[in-house]
């Protein structure tokens, strides 16, 4: 590609993306014939569903529908995707947008194998933002076992560059260029859909929970990537403090949601999502003791039974009463989670080894925006459509994936009779 390029027509489609709405998004516009942008400003596609360990209530991996899509990606050369790619601006109306989207250098090109030889030789670690910094990799890695694409990349920030060029010198392949440019694309499309996902509240502003000052309290992204096979204990729960497996376990549902100080509203997921990891802790150590600290539980529809099934688990126990606070024991690391018992009438004490803090949805769009004008509500969520611009998953509400997979098939839909709209009616 050029550094700068000008692709796209008045029929074609962007989707901004590439979780699991942005992508089914894209396919369906795709193979129904129109050709398809998608841009993802991660090194890889997938979102905070490729993060996940599994699916409620089957509880399968979630690579399973992923790697059907990303078949169908593959498949298709009407889908072009873009990877660490930034949408900087869009102009005009329905029918006829101008894209300016801005490409950060991989510094790896489409010569890449995965062959591994370059991670042996670097000697630079960094953070895994794949598993929430709970373990490391190499300044050049591969974000994931089933990245899409199946490509290494370096991340520019720590990597020291012609300063040490070990990569450089044992790839085989010629796929590592130190000197690949930023690069500029104007893409011409004739509707847009915003599928920009969501990230998980941060835990650090609920003072009286403990994140980020007792290492025992994680959040429930992070037990996602801990229960994982390729997390960063191999599907081993334990407690980041001394690296034991855990014998006992609080959950804290609503942490920071339905709080005015915090989130007002109910992220949707979290009851399940909980419930979920409750499987997790059973399956693996079944003489565990499992807390669920809840103001409501909410399963709706079929999921209901589910619940009861997660309910009706030797040694779970659900205590209804919003947690006060969470103090640690210096001693052991133990946690002490303090609450009241709205049902039994009395405050309760429980001492567990580790807790999770249900966390709730924010948008992403709150944070990053697009450039283009569009109404949002209180909490940053897309609160309307205008001709021409559409949402799909968690930029417009909190939502699980199968609402989220229906959102996006819903937006493809309009997307692409938004298109044929303006080439009859032009």
């Amino acid at each position: 590609m050029k550094d700068e390029e000008s692709v796209g027509s008045p029929d074609s489609i962007l989707v901004i993306g590439g979780g699991i709405s942005g992508i089914t998004a894209a396919v369906e516009a795709a193979e129904v014939g129109y050709n398809v942008f998608l841009i993802e400003s991660n090194p890889f596609l997938g979102g905070r569903v490729i993060r996940s360990n599994q699916y409620f209530p089957k509880l399968c991996p979630p690579t399973c529908g992923l790697e059907i899509n990303f078949k169908r990606i593959k498949a298709n050369p009407r889908l072009k995707v873009f990877t660490l790619a930034e949408v900087e601006g869009i102009s005009g109306k329905e029918g006829d947008y101008e894209v300016t989207v801005k490409l950060t250098p991989r510094l790896v090109n489409d010569n890449c194998t995965a062959c591994n030889k370059c991670v042996d030789v670097c000697p630079v670690e960094r953070p895994n933002d794949f598993n929430l910094g709970m373990d490391k990799t190499k300044a050049i890695y591969l974000p994931h076992p089933m990245a899409f694409p199946m490509q290494y990349v370096i991340d520019s920030a720590v990597c020291p560059g012609s300063e040490c060029a070990k990569c450089v010198a044992a790839c085989p392949y010629d796929a590592i260029d130190l000197a690949m440019p930023e690069q500029k694309l104007n893409i011409k499309v004739g509707s847009v859909i915003v599928a920009t996902g969501w990230k998980p509240y941060d835990a650090t502003k609920i003072d009286n929970l403990g994140f980020g000052k007792y290492p025992n309290v994680i959040t429930n992204v992070m037990m996602e990537r801990l229960a994982a096979p390729d997390g960063p204990t191999h599907e081993k729960i334990v407690r980041p403090s001394d690296g034991k497996e855990i014998s006992s376990i609080a959950f804290v549902q609503c942490a920071g949601s339905r709080d005015k100080n915090h989130l007002p509203y109910c992220s949707a997921v979290c009851c399940l999502g909980s419930l979920k990891q409750v499987t997790y802790v059973k399956e693996r150590y079944p003489d565990a003791k499992v807390f669920i600290f809840y103001m409501d539980i909410r399963a709706s529809g079929t999921l209901e039974d589910f619940y009861r099934r997660v309910q009706s688990y030797d040694g779970v126990s659900l205590v209804r009463g919003k947690v006060a606070k969470i103090g640690e024991d210096p001693e052991t690391k133990d946690l002490i989670v303090e609450v009241e018992d709205t049902l039994a009438g009395q405050k309760v004490s429980e001492k567990v080894e580790m807790v999770v803090l249900a966390t709730g949805i924010v948008p992403s769009i709150a944070e990053k925006g697009i450039p283009i004008e569009i109404d949002s509500d209180d909490y940053g969520f897309i609160s309307s459509e205008q001709p021409g611009i559409y949402t799909a998953g968690c930029a417009r509400m909190p939502a699980d994936v199968s609402t989220s997979v229906q959102s996006a098939t819903a937006a493809a839909l309009k997307a692409i009779q938004s298109v044929v709209g303006v080439e009859v009616n032009g």
